[in-house]
């Protein structure tokens, strides 16, 4: 598809098949995402303006949300009694394509909100933008432009990989464009591409980042799970994207519906090798091999209490706020455990298992899982960052997400240092071995899928 951009007052914008959607690249916002609040009702049920999306999110992320200003309004007032949509449409992916346009190489104002120590784009902050478009894409999917019917609610269950293909300048204007690309019976799938231009190839654009989100649907009255329109691909592309993610779909529902089966024969002799050296550092420590470090000392750990400036519209948790705060005390691990900058390489997959409300108390803790060292100029660091919803009144713990980061080491850091070398992770119990493993386990067949 020709994306066209049109001149505009603001030198960044967003544009969508619609149209051009301005993003404001100031730090000033007004009170509100719209020009006048809206009124209450008679009978002083709708939400106070308060409960809007908060202005601490990015540019892009508050443009995005004010695009969608109609849809955000049945949202928060549903007409009373309305009944759920009746009728399902048929869409095509081109019917909810829409991105971003970061003009990076002439807005100082927004190239200084997303630089990062090192000159390139945080990728923490970056991922926030990323959950923000998926979800405007995922309403555009489903809205069935009825103002008498009552809305979904669209929420992330989860993010199926991120990847980061190519260093991301934030000199340069970047661009994301996405679209739905499967549809089940209440889960959507979309995929969005970050590209950037490099002068020094030709002008070229590159993809630089890739990653799949999946959204489900909930009825905003019941809270179950409600269906969703239907999707039609169209080019040769789409239905290749289509049947790929048909087959990634068809394969956790087979890994969900299947038992939990007991380690064979080799991966019990691959738990116990794991167990072996834990066990000396334990029980041994003087004899511990000092290229090795227990898992439990790599570990860091964040608490926060949840604001309602980092609220969606559902008046929950950012997505991408949960996001950039794992990102960044994984990085912080990571550079930590290897004593140079690390470079991230990639998110696997992440579950929403529960949702995180305002004022819940939040409690992030990570750790390096294990290192990959076959090849020395990219050894691999994966650190697991594990979210828990804790309420000390009631004395309970749950896990809300589970993240995998997996990281480098930036070449010009290693560079002057001679002889760096990362170490060994070893567990120190069973279940951390049982975690290792089944990480590793995950990520070869992710290879093998990729091949």
């Amino acid at each position: 598809m020709d994306l066209n951009f049109s001149p505009s007052n603001n030198p960044t914008y967003a544009i969508s098949v619609n149209g051009t959607i301005p993003v404001s690249s100031t730090f000033v916002a007004t009170t509100t995402p719209f020009e006048n609040p809206l009124p209450s009702n008679a009978s002083g049920d709708r939400k106070h303006i308060a409960l809007w999306p908060g202005m601490y999110h990015s540019p892009v992320t508050t443009a995005l949300w004010e695009a969608r200003t109609k849809t955000f309004e049945r949202l928060l007032d549903p007409p009373r009694d309305a009944p759920p949509q009746s009728e399902l449409v048929t869409r095509t992916p081109s019917q909810s394509r829409t991105g971003i346009l970061y003009n990076f190489s002439s807005d100082f104002v927004l190239r200084e909100q997303y630089r990062d120590p090192w000159n390139d784009v945080r990728i923490g902050k970056l991922l926030e933008d990323l959950d923000a478009l998926a979800g405007t894409i995922s309403v555009k999917h489903c809205s069935d432009e009825d103002s008498t019917t009552r809305p979904l609610i669209l929420v992330t269950a989860s993010v199926d990989k991120i990847v980061l293909k190519k260093p991301i300048s934030v000199n340069i204007d970047l661009t994301i464009v996405g679209s739905v690309i499967w549809v089940g019976r209440s889960s959507i799938e979309i995929q969005l591409e970050v590209t950037q231009s490099k002068k020094e190839e030709g002008d070229s654009d590159l993809v630089v980042l890739t990653a799949n989100f999946i959204f489900v649907a909930r009825d905003s009255k019941t809270g179950k799970a409600a269906p969703v329109n239907r999707l039609s691909p169209e080019t040769d592309r789409e239905k290749l994207l289509y049947e790929q993610a048909e087959a990634r779909n068809n394969l956790k529902k087979r890994k969900r519906g299947g038992e939990k089966k007991d380690l064979d024969n080799g991966e019990e002799n691959k738990l116990k090798d794991l167990l072996a050296e834990g066990r000396i550092f334990c029980d041994m420590p003087a004899l511990a091999d000092r290229d090795s470090i227990l898992l439990r000392d790599t570990s860091l750990e964040n608490s926060l209490l949840c604001q309602p400036q980092q609220r969606n519209i559902h008046g929950r948790i950012f997505g991408g706020f949960l996001m950039n705060r794992a990102f960044e005390l994984a990085f912080s691990t990571a550079y930590a455990f290897a004593g140079l900058v690390p470079y991230f390489l990639e998110v696997d997959h992440v579950d929403f298992l529960r949702p995180v409300d305002v004022g819940d108390f939040l409690r992030l803790k990570s750790c390096v899982l294990y290192t990959e060292l076959h090849d020395p100029d990219q050894p691999l660091i994966n650190v697991e960052v594990v979210a828990h919803v804790t309420r000390p009144e009631l004395r309970t713990s749950e896990v809300s997400n589970t993240f995998h980061f997996s990281f480098t080491v930036r070449p010009e850091a290693k560079a002057v240092k001679n002889g760096f070398k990362l170490r060994n992770v070893v567990p120190a119990t069973e279940e951390e071995a049982r975690r290792i493993l089944e990480r590793i386990d995950a990520d070869n067949l992710n290879e093998f899928f990729r091949t």
